[in-house]
């Protein structure tokens, strides 16, 4: 019987990873560990990404990062899964990689939609032996980066583990009586964007008074999210809105087992609408772009702009774009082959070694900052305290000087359009029902 780790930390990774997991044949006996980060999923959310994983929230026990390296070291895991947000997937490897011998397999990914490919997202997993992503598409477009930027990684093709998850909760039993609009922290980014989404839901709600017109969200008040929200939806929609339009959290598939439409900007829970065959709209009124998460809807038949959500015309998916962008047969998927040969590598004691791809100069200073940065007040150790009273007063001016180096911001939104921003990380959302 082989071991396996699973490292999660965010609702979005937490719920891929125990996914993917849950996949595993026989042959793997499986634990799942809540890593303490700034990012790490509240109770509720855990419950919620664990739902239908065959995972109980309370299986997965939190642990520091020293915590779950020393377990590694103790020995008898074959892998490890690290299903987390960027910064924390690098401390995680590195410790790994630095502290445990013989170390385990090392695998990693990106959950949902992951194109266009992000030189940042390989960069920072650049020592896994083990990357796995989610469509041909993908695979291609990863392969296309590693190698103009060299940094070689072992991609592995999975479904989307959870479009045939069955959710444990009872199933909604009565008629379909919802349109679905999935909320996104980072996209669109800018307030009079997000306001403007709420304009269209609440024409919606009107138009449609005998459905709920549901925004759903990730985070409640005080969890976090793996994206930053700087405008949470729930504090934009007016007071006047109509009843029917309500603020939920919650799971997913048991919103879209209500819905009769869906409708997003970006978010990969289109990939769960379609598969559950709910019709669907991705909104192009801010433009189709990689920034936006979108582009990869081109030639979905998804694509329609605002007036079609007030007016409910919702979408099913083209066949043709299925087959490349995460619905190809399951015979094609080969993670599981890669990783029992990685672990048989292992057992032969020949895992190849992976450098790091960055260079940055100042040695374990240099490590005990970016664990900082990754962790915040759950990294914890001295060198850690003494890298943040050297290393953010140099960030600070740092910051200031490139805003002084800024451009003037984009106008505001104005006839359906506004320049994309970026998403960062976490911030707290305010209090949603459900």
């Amino acid at each position: 019987m082989r071991r396996i780790l699973g490292v999660i930390d965010s609702d979005s990774y937490a719920k891929w990873g125990a996914s993917l997991l849950a996949q595993l044949g026989p042959g793997w006996a499986v634990e799942l560990v809540e890593i303490e980060s700034r990012l790490a999923a509240s109770d509720a959310q855990l419950a919620f990404a664990l739902a239908g994983t065959g995972f109980r929230a309370d299986a997965a026990p939190r642990a520091s990062l020293r915590e779950i390296v020393e377990h590694l070291a103790r020995g008898g895991h074959d892998a490890v899964f690290v299903s987390t947000s960027g910064a924390v997937s690098e401390a995680v490897i590195t410790e790994i990689t630095r502290r445990v011998h013989p170390r385990p397999v090392i695998m990693t990914g990106l959950p949902g939609i992951s194109i266009p490919a992000k030189y940042k997202g390989v960069f920072r997993r650049a020592q896994a032996d083990l990357f796995v992503l989610h469509s041909h598409r993908e695979l291609r477009a990863y392969r296309e980066l590693s190698e103009r930027r060299a940094v070689p990684h072992n991609y592995a093709l999975a479904t989307l583990p959870f479009l045939d998850r069955r959710e444990e909760e009872a199933p909604w039993a009565g008629e379909r009586d919802s349109i679905v609009f999935a909320a996104q922290p980072g996209v669109p980014p800018t307030l009079a964007e997000r306001r403007a989404v709420v304009a269209w839901l609440v024409q919606t709600a009107r138009a449609h008074p005998r459905l709920r017109v549901v925004i759903k969200v990730r985070a409640q008040a005080g969890e976090r999210q793996t994206h930053r929200e700087r405008h949470p939806y729930v504090e934009l929609v007016p007071r006047d809105a109509p009843a029917n339009l309500v603020v939920e959290g919650g799971s997913m598939g048991a919103h879209l087992a209500r819905a009769v439409g869906f409708v997003t900007v970006s978010s990969t829970a289109a990939i769960e609408a379609i598969a559950a065959g709910v019709p669907s709209l991705v909104l192009t009124d801010f433009g189709v772009s990689g920034d936006l998460i979108n582009e990869v809807f081109v030639g979905s038949g998804l694509l329609g702009p605002s007036g079609d959500l007030i007016a409910a015309r919702f979408r099913q998916v083209d066949p043709r774009w299925r087959q490349d962008n995460y619905f190809h047969p399951a015979d094609d998927n080969d993670w599981q082959q890669r990783l029992e040969t990685l672990a048989e590598l292992r057992d032969a004691g020949i895992l190849p070694a992976r450098p790091a791809k960055r260079r940055s100069r100042g040695g374990a200073l240099r490590r005990a900052w970016d664990r900082k940065r990754a962790f915040g007040a759950y990294d914890r150790t001295a060198l850690g305290y003494l890298a943040a009273v050297i290393g953010y007063p140099v960030l600070a001016v740092r910051r200031a000087a490139a805003a002084l180096r800024r451009p003037a911001p984009a106008a505001a939104f104005a006839d359906g359009a506004a320049a994309p921003g970026e998403a960062g990380e976490s911030v707290t959302a305010p209090a949603v029902r459900g």
